[in-house]
């Protein structure tokens, strides 16, 4: 590359990686204060919560690549033509769609992080989060179940163990459930154990007995049981077990979205296959806001003053391709052709085409001034 373009290039890359930086911390301590607050409370550890906070970051990284990427251009241009060098660089014969070759490189590394993030990195940690969610959902003995107090995980439930062995097993069980407004049930067992099913943890409490308290009555029933299985899932507060949704998927299968995929993640055939399209849009559209941005701040002439007319016609711009983007999306769900979810990206482009051709219209004017 010539020294220009490397120079540009190496600004481009040195403040995208500040503006990135910058951004993901933003929005990871956003993120990590309700995450800290429902697994901390919850009775886990310092290590789980990073654990879950690591495994969020692709996915943060890929929400903030276009923004920092478009920050980075917009910046580069506004110091390049601060200190003169764009009207150096134009005096010495470079166009506008030459002053931008270093742009589209960036715009294609920017673009490949992306692919990789959304085709790979963030849907295997999304699936790991899944796992752990689901692991931490059924792990109730850490965040519901302390030995020799009273505790209430729910209103209306009661739950008092007198021990808890190191085998996990609960020893001297009370339960008390008045959730129901017409009765009370008290639970009490020699001995009990969480196990997990299907369909989520259940208690199952041994040698013990109900006791069903009428309260239109006031009759009590009481029933002796070996064994009996007490439904915990509604009490367990950490992160709920759940199907894979469409991020936790790989591309090969949104694209196919079989029935069997459809039936566990909720979605359609449609929905399933146009997120499979959205990600390479996602990627693309990290190419193109850099190359919108550093093509509306070559408009006009250098000013003193500053370019606060270009950079505020950049943020209105990339609003304008998130707003296509996002009438893309809705029409494609509404029935449209697939093509249509790369609208963005195409107004992207041809809204740079325009932008450079009209950058280049003064310069050819004052050549033809000078020629007369």
């Amino acid at each position: 590359m010539p020294r220009f373009d490397r120079y540009v290039l190496s600004q481009l890359l040195m403040l995208f990686g500040f503006f990135s930086l910058v951004l993901v911390l933003v929005y990871w301590v956003n993120r990590a204060v309700v995450l800290f607050d429902r697994l901390i409370s919850n009775g886990q550890s310092a290590l789980v919560f990073l654990e879950f906070t690591a495994l969020s970051l692709p996915n943060v990284i890929r929400v903030v690549l276009p923004v920092s990427a478009f920050a980075a251009s917009v910046y580069v241009a506004n110091r390049l033509r601060g200190d003169s060098e764009l009207v150096v660089i134009q005096a010495a014969g470079f166009s506008p769609a030459r002053l931008v070759r270093p742009v589209a490189v960036f715009g294609l590394i920017c673009a490949t992080l992306a692919m990789v993030l959304t085709h790979v990195l963030v849907p295997i940690s999304t699936d790991r989060l899944d796992q752990r969610s689901a692991e931490i959902a059924e792990d109730v003995t850490a965040g519901l179940l302390t030995d020799g107090e009273f505790l209430y995980p729910s209103d209306g439930i009661t739950v008092f163990i007198a021990e808890i062995t190191p085998e996990t097993e609960l020893m001297g069980l009370f339960l008390s459930d008045a959730r129901d407004d017409t009765r009370r049930v008290t639970y009490s067992a020699r001995r009990g154990l969480l196990v997990r099913s299907d369909l989520g943890p259940r208690l199952v409490m041994y040698d013990g007995t109900v006791q069903t308290l009428d309260l239109a009555t006031q009759r009590l029933a009481t029933t002796r049981f070996d064994s009996f299985a007490f439904d915990i899932s509604d009490l367990v507060d950490p992160m709920q077990s759940r199907a894979r949704d469409a991020d936790a998927l790989s591309t090969a299968e949104l694209f196919r979205a079989t029935p069997d995929l459809q039936a566990e993640t909720g979605d359609d055939r449609r929905a399933l296959v146009f997120q499979g399209h959205e990600r390479f849009t996602q990627a693309l559209a990290a190419m193109v806001t850099p190359l919108v941005g550093f093509a509306v701040m070559l408009l006009g002439r250098f000013s003193r003053f500053g370019a606060t007319p270009q950079i505020v016609g950049a943020v209105c711009c990339l609003i304008a391709v998130e707003l296509i983007d996002n009438l893309a999306a809705d029409m494609v769900m509404s029935g449209a052709p697939m093509v249509m979810a790369y609208s963005a990206t195409a107004f992207g482009l041809l809204l740079t085409a325009i932008l450079l051709w009209q950058a280049a219209r003064p310069a050819r004017r004052r050549q033809a001034r000078a020629a007369a």
